[in-house]
């Protein structure tokens, strides 16, 4: 999948705001990375993990979306140049039919809840993956009571598909999984690519897809 070029810095303008800018993530921001995501294990139901893994595990979960071709993106808060929140996209599937098709993830720093990062974030996102070879975003929020996760995937054009009610068990409750989709309108050669690659890293398991792509943080 062909590389897309860093994003623009993105400052909110709305009153109460935090002013960030997005950029591509690299090895060096995992710590910062790891910080959130550990809080959103622990403290949350985005995530249906219940274990944080470790820097390293998350180190090699970002090498391998970005060996697939895939965005990586931080917001970095203007005036205090700290990492307050992350979002990637990866495959929603490892069939290789699904190749056209991304899924989100979007995790922001508890102290800049409410800030408008999660909205520079996908915003973001969305228009690096509208510059590639996707054409459909899809978003699996972990708890139909996430009123504010639905609500933002709503202000960028997500629609509902569907819910899968209880299948996840977190915090001595069942939890729903909430199904969103967009499209993405890219201007990209569409046709699909050769299902075969010498890549020892492709696991035949799951089609042409990378196996260390199988894992997420859903």
């Amino acid at each position: 999948m062909p590389n897309t070029p860093p994003s623009s810095p993105c400052a909110p303008d709305i009153a109460g705001k935090a002013a960030v800018a997005i950029r591509d993530a690299t090895p060096a921001d995992i710590a910062a990375i790891s910080e959130i995501y550990t809080h959103a294990v622990l403290h949350g139901t985005a995530s249906f993990e219940e274990i944080p893994p470790g820097a390293e595990e998350l180190g090699k979960r970002q090498k391998a979306l970005l060996a697939g071709g895939y965005p990586y993106l931080i917001a970095i808060e203007a005036q205090t140049g700290i990492v307050c929140g992350y979002a990637y996209a990866g495959p929603y599937r490892v069939r290789t039919a699904y190749r056209h098709t991304v899924e989100n993830s979007i995790y922001v720093a508890p102290t800049h809840h409410g800030k408008g990062v999660g909205n520079a974030l996908l915003a973001a996102l969305i228009a690096r993956c509208e510059a590639g070879p996707w054409r459909q975003m899809v978003a699996a929020i972990g708890d139909s009571n996430n009123a504010g996760s639905i609500a933002l995937h709503r202000k960028h054009g997500f629609q509902t598909t569907g819910t899968f009610y209880k299948v996840g068990y977190k915090f001595g409750q069942w939890l729903d999984s909430v199904l969103m989709q967009r499209p993405l309108h890219s201007n990209a050669d569409m046709l699909p690519g050769p299902l075969s690659t010498p890549d020892p890293d492709f696991a035949p398991t799951h089609g042409d897809i990378p196996a260390s792509l199988a894992r997420g943080e859903k």
